[in-house]
């Protein structure tokens, strides 16, 4: 029988949550201290979805404008609502889902709850780690 990975088995969970009020500022002083490219902004409420601010949302919005990372909060600059994958899913069907959308961050979700993040580079490894070099799955 094939071994198919699903997102979950190698999401990093608990992502690092920021508040959309927070200004750009703190955002990239955690994303420094933390040294990843990714912060998530929880839902407000059971009505809400969730947020999520790359860094390369900062290079377009805050450098590439010449902006005040004091004086603009995240929530000028976030993607809302954010990519999300399901945690069952496989890294196979995944990978081409962020591929087909130009995605390099996703959320990871059961249902409706936050249990993750992924990136592209961590499926494909994933992925190519129970494979043969990129063959069809045999473990």
């Amino acid at each position: 029988m094939a071994k198919y990975l699903t997102v979950a088995e190698v999401m990093r969970p608990n992502p690092t949550l920021i508040e959309s009020v927070a200004p750009v500022a703190d955002a990239l002083s955690l994303m420094r201290r933390q040294a990843i490219s990714c912060l998530v902004i929880p839902r407000k409420d059971l009505h809400d979805e969730c947020g999520m601010l790359l860094i390369t949302d900062i290079a377009r919005e805050i450098v590439s404008k010449n902006r005040s990372i004091n004086r603009t909060q995240v929530y000028e600059i976030m993607t809302k609502p954010a990519p999300s994958l399901d945690a069952a899913m496989t890294t196979k069907y995944a990978i081409r889902h962020m591929e087909r959308f130009a995605l390099t961050h996703s959320i990871v979700v059961n249902g409706r709850d936050l249990v993750g993040i992924v990136t592209l580079k961590t499926l494909v490894y994933g992925y190519l780690d129970v494979t043969d070099n990129g063959a069809a799955p045999n473990k």
